[in-house]
């Protein structure tokens, strides 16, 4: 039995959820907040969230336990099979999370937990976000997954990274700067929320941001 472990306001958490419930493994859910990590560190040495146990052991970082469950759940692939696809596929959820997800990052401390973030970090966050969601364009078809006629891992990425990047830029700067990128992005996300393991991804994402925000902390990640 896999043990996913983190909690559902998380993107990685639920990009994690959501490959596991495509790819119909049973798994379990254990919350853990993030300014609880000493208590986990021999699972994730960073005291990182998300992070699985296993019957072998706790592992870390989301692509690497990504790999792992396409590995040892072969069955439903969320990878293509013909090799260079397969290499597509990795470039660009490296793109989405390296280059988009993690410079937007930088903007949730005010966005979403209570915090600030200063002028000259917003104007370097923007700038560099739209030259890695202008790569993302290059990348992505929308036809219509984000990389063609089937669903993969960077579908389970893209859905839950474009969602908070959106949102965070909706708030910081007034606009959303994905769709002004990326205008097919709008009805992209509403063809993947009619799949019924996104909706309950989201309905498990609404439950965990109510019960964070009634702890009332305040947390800088």
């Amino acid at each position: 039995m896999i043990t996913l472990c983190g909690f559902g306001v998380s993107n990685y958490y639920n990009k994690l959820k959501l490959v596991m419930l495509e790819k119909e493994i049973r798994f379990e859910e254990r919350l853990v907040y993030p300014w609880q990590r000493d208590a986990f560190r021999g699972s994730s040495p960073l005291g990182k969230i998300p992070f699985v146990e296993t019957e072998h052991g706790g592992l870390s970082e989301s692509e690497v336990i990504l790999d792992y469950l396409e590995e040892r759940f072969p069955e439903k692939p969320l990878y293509p099979s013909n090799i260079f696809s397969r290499a597509k596929c990795r470039e660009l959820i490296q793109h989405l999370e390296l280059n988009c997800e993690w410079v937007s990052r930088r903007l949730y401390k005010e966005c979403f937990f209570g915090g600030n973030v200063s002028a000259e970090t917003k104007s370097e966050a923007k700038e560099r976000l739209a030259i890695g969601l202008d790569a993302v364009a290059r990348l992505a078809t929308f036809n219509p997954y984000v990389l063609g006629e089937a669903f993969t891992a960077a579908d389970c990425t893209a859905y839950v990274h474009f969602l908070m990047i959106r949102l965070a830029t909706q708030k910081i700067y007034g606009h959303d700067m994905v769709l002004a990128r990326l205008p097919q992005v709008a009805a992209y996300m509403q063809f993947i929320e009619a799949r019924p393991h996104v909706q309950t991804v989201n309905a498990g994402r609404a439950i965990a941001m109510d019960a964070f925000i009634a702890l009332n902390v305040k947390y800088d990640g």
